[in-house]
């Protein structure tokens, strides 16, 4: 660690940055950010910068609202394309601490270390590759009374000619490159104006500050092209949302923990147990998965005719089978077995929703789940007396469901923690109110001449 301090401090005289961001998420996800000049880095490093942690969503009482942001320096990156002819810039992730030095109960990044050190006790590292949809739109009304539209018309794979799109994607890439974030792929996606970047697979923490890396470095690179990255879950009635699918696996030293070479689909007992435990506890997870009231439009939307729907609505699993919750996908190497869920969208806080999902498959390793036989269905296609005959429960519909089951989930607040769990529930309870009680357009142009 102290040799990383003095490779920062150096970097910063040699490269001449001119502004270091201390960056930090709320509970709900919002990136947090407070720049000091490099001259004072180096007391940073070694006191933190205090805070009102009473102004943080979630993290402090009034009565107890001293707070410290300490930099990680393992986290330090040069933006190089910020500098604007200013100097460069560059940011580090913090650690939330107490004035006593304690980490902070309220801080997601610890959420996430707690969860990651729990597996570690156990031999494992927790590996996630994410896929990252978000639309790039153009007149957006602040006051969400019109329509975005969409920079272009394309579908999926499409090689689109319009040159906001293009452009912006290879000025992303190339962007979020520079600061060591590696993309594996990038395309069009299905609705007008979808993009996806898949990010390369990391240990859990690292692939959550480079979602929250991502999702600044794409939002700056869409202004400079005069658009808006947007990753609203679902912006429109009759289009998909935009999903953040997720490969997990754990590994043992070297070896994939989720491979047996020996069983008839490859899956080793550890891999079993730690699907049926992302499928017992997932109507308990996902208000934390999708954490917001426009999440369950894109969970509960059916799929166009011919079209697998992207976002599974019900607790299923299968080998290659898009339409499901779980999807085991096809591998040539035994290090590359993983599962993924296909549930979480775009909008969620990365520290928590990886944090419950380990906290569920440990669960399922630790009391021995047993795994039901997948699903060959295309779950999204059958009617609701199909899904009751065949047994697949159904997500949480709404937000409001989602913390009903939340609030009866005895691992959901083993994993955040008491603080963390309560302040999420009060302030989704909030926003839930808030939604039941707005009168919206559609019902005054149905309803207004009764």
């Amino acid at each position: 660690m102290e040799r990383q301090k003095e490779f920062v401090l150096r970097t910063l005289e040699e490269r001449d940055i001119r502004f270091v961001r201390l960056w930090f998420t709320d509970v709900l996800g919002t990136l947090k950010s407070v720049s000091v000049a490099p001259a004072e880095l180096e007391s940073a490093f070694e006191e933190g910068i205090g805070f009102d942690g009473s102004a943080i969503e979630g993290f402090a009482r009034v009565y107890e609202s001293d707070m410290v942001a300490m930099p990680d320096p393992t986290t330090f990156q040069v933006f190089p394309f910020e500098g604007r002819g200013i100097g460069e810039s560059a940011r580090m992730f913090c650690d939330i601490l107490t004035p006593e030095g304690a980490p902070s109960w309220a801080d997601p990044r610890h959420v996430l270390r707690r969860a990651l050190s729990k597996a570690a006790d156990r031999g494992f590292t927790f590996y996630v590759h994410p896929e990252i949809e978000f639309f790039l739109l153009s007149d957006i009304d602040p006051e969400g009374r019109t329509k975005p539209t969409p920079v272009d018309d394309g579908g999926y794979f499409d090689h689109t000619t319009h040159s906001t799109a293009r452009d912006f994607r290879r000025q992303a890439i190339l962007a979020l490159e520079r600061v060591g974030i590696s993309v594996e792929f990038s395309h069009h996606e299905v609705a007008p104006g979808q993009q996806e970047i898949d990010l390369r697979y990391a240990d859990a923490l690292t692939t959550a500050d480079n979602i929250m890396t991502f999702r600044h470095i794409v939002k700056e690179v869409a202004l400079t092209s005069g658009v808006t990255a947007s990753f609203m879950p679902k912006p429109y009635t009759a289009q998909p949302g935009s999903g953040m699918h997720s490969h997990l696996s754990l590994f043992e030293g070297e070896d994939n923990a989720f491979h047996d070479p020996g069983d008839e689909q490859r899956l080793s007992k550890t891999a079993k147990a730690f699907i049926a435990g992302l499928l017992r506890h997932a109507p308990e997870f996902t208000a934390i998965t999708n954490q917001w009231v426009n999440s369950y439009k894109r969970l509960f939307t059916s799929a166009q005719p011919g079209q697998i729907s992207e976002a599974p609505s019900y607790v299923s699993w299968g080998k290659a089978n898009r339409s499901a919750l779980v999807r085991v996908p096809a591998y040539g190497k035994p290090n590359s077995a993983r599962v993924e869920i296909r549930s979480l969208d775009s909008a969620t806080n990365p520290y928590l929703a990886y944090a419950v999902l380990l906290g569920a498959g440990l669960k399922g390793i630790e009391e021995g789940y047993e795994l039901a036989p997948g699903t060959e269905d295309d779950v999204s296609a059958l009617t609701n007396a199909e899904r009751v005959a065949a047994g697949y429960q159904p997500l949480p519909a709404n937000l409001s469901e989602a913390l009903d089951a939340m609030e009866s989930s005895d691992l959901v607040p083993e994993v955040l923690g008491e603080h963390v769990f309560d302040y999420f529930l009060k302030n989704k309870r909030q926003e839930w109110e808030d939604y039941r009680t707005q009168v919206t357009a559609f019902e005054r142009k149905r309803y207004m001449h009764l």
